[in-house]
């Protein structure tokens, strides 16, 4: 643990300096002991509460609410899962128009609960320009991801393609040859929002208890180091610090996310930048860069970093590390007009990668245990939805949620959820897999016009995803 959290990221520094919660101080008995107070962990907190005023219930947590990953992210809230092409393959039409909905709908519904719970997040609803591409090469594989998103149930009303005329219209990045447009996005402060949430789940008579860390997770009881919380219900919220905690295995693994940001653009800049509606973006490389325009004119840029040995979560990170000097060259490679503008915070953190690759809801009645997550780097929006999600299933109620494809209702975490296999075959997949997407970035920058670099880069986009299932 630190003691000061400010450090942990930028949108945590943004906050007025306060002191942690109180710790558990010995025993305690409740209806339902959540661990973890992050997004999910807080959601199902507060869904619990709302539908169920009666129950005691607590939440456990190692630090302070939003040390996580939900105070770390890039901000986006996206009305999407990883994995849904695979979740509704099979079913009609018709079904998968209203699983659509229901995820867009979901981006309006956490606005709506930031304004009434008082909540100022900064939350914007500006879209997201999703998969820009920066080579001839990455067009059609763009193009084909939103052939998908067609066929997942998506209409051209909610996503389209930009032209790179049109995509210039609302993001100037260098070379610029198009993208898919999502309408059904926003952008957020991270930080604000979980904190917010916490103070908002506490006012409905959760007791959080910080400085908390979780030893173990059993059915029945989470054995911390300040005491034991018994309770029916046992709700593991870690994501990527699900490993941390003994019971739990290895079935969700810690992958890192590293970000930057600069400080406050001028109107001017911003007008070269583009982003005039707050819109969120990523390119269409797969070492995922991603950014968004914060509410004090910031831009916020991020690229998926790597995986540690053991499957350890890191929560510490400092700007003057070497690894954020390749972040700032990527946001200068694609925002040119960003070189020579101060770079004032650089922090990352873990999120939690699933062995397959999307995002689950899980409720093993017999056992007591109920968990969600695996998000794969896009938990912002898609955590409200399942810690509203795992609510209904604790509380036995029929619900639009507790219906949707990601759902395993009344099966073990066991049975519902793979392990990742043992190391070192996890890290040497991982550097192969890293090494793979730095190859591919450097053929298409150097090799855009050759056509053995094409079809190279072709070979590995059809078949990388194989190492990954």
């Amino acid at each position: 643990m630190i003691s000061n959290y400010s450090t942990a990221s930028f949108w945590l520094s943004q906050l007025d300096p306060q002191g942690a919660r109180d710790p558990l101080d010995g025993d305690r008995d409740v209806d339902v002991v959540i661990v973890g107070a992050g997004y999910t962990g807080l959601w199902t907190a507060y869904y619990l509460k709302k539908n169920a005023p009666e129950l005691n219930v607590a939440v456990v947590e190692a630090n302070i609410a939003g040390y996580g990953a939900s105070g770390r992210n890039g901000g986006w809230v996206v009305g999407y899962v990883a994995g849904l092409e695979k979740y509704v393959s099979s079913l009609p039409s018709a079904e998968k128009r209203d699983i659509c909905n229901v995820l867009f709908d979901n981006v309006d519904a956490i606005g709506y609960v930031l304004q009434d719970e008082g909540i100022e997040a900064n939350f914007h609803k500006g879209g997201v320009i999703y998969g820009a591409a920066r080579f001839p090469g990455q067009v059609a594989r763009q193009k084909a991801f939103l052939d998908g998103l067609y066929e997942a149930g998506h209409t051209e009303e909610d996503c389209w393609w930009l032209s790179a005329d049109e995509m210039s219209a609302k993001v100037r990045l260098r070379n610029g040859y198009g993208g898919v447009f999502k309408k059904h996005a926003a952008v957020v402060h991270p930080a604000k929002m979980v904190r917010g949430l916490a103070d908002a789940v506490e006012k409905l008579g959760v007791t959080i208890y910080e400085q908390t860390p979780a030893m173990s997770v059993k059915p029945g009881e989470v054995v911390t180091k300040n005491g034991v919380v018994r309770a029916p219900v046992v709700v593991p919220a870690l994501e990527g610090y699900s490993t941390t905690v003994t019971g739990l295995g290895t079935r969700i693994i810690p992958v890192q996310s590293l970000i930057i940001a600069t400080e406050p653009l001028s109107e001017s800049l911003w007008d070269e930048i583009g982003l005039k509606n707050r819109e969120a973006f990523c390119d269409g490389g797969r070492m995922i860069s991603y950014g968004q325009r914060s509410a004090d004119d910031r831009m916020i840029f991020g690229a998926r970093g790597g995986y540690v040995y053991g499957a350890k979560p890191r929560s510490e990170f400092s700007l003057s590390d070497p690894e954020f000097r390749p972040r700032e060259g990527l946001m200068h490679d694609l925002f040119p007009m960003l070189k020579g503008v101060e770079v004032t915070h650089g922090w990352g953190g873990s999120l939690g990668v699933p062995r397959a690759f999307a995002p689950h809801a899980v409720f093993d009645k017999r056992s007591g245990l109920a968990t969600a997550g695996g998000y794969v780097g896009q938990g912002v929006g898609p955590s409200h939805l399942f810690g509203r999600t795992l609510a209904d299933l604790i509380l036995e109620r029929d619900s639009e949620f507790t219906r949707m494809p990601w759902v395993f209702g009344d099966r073990p975490i066991g049975r519902a959820l793979r392990r990742w296999e043992p190391e070192p075959f996890r890290w040497l997949t991982s550097r192969l897999i890293l090494s793979m997407y730095e190859w591919e970035e450097k053929l298409c920058q150097e090799n855009a016009s050759a056509s053995w670099g094409k079809v190279i880069a072709n070979a590995i986009n059809n078949n990388l995803g194989k190492l990954m299932r």
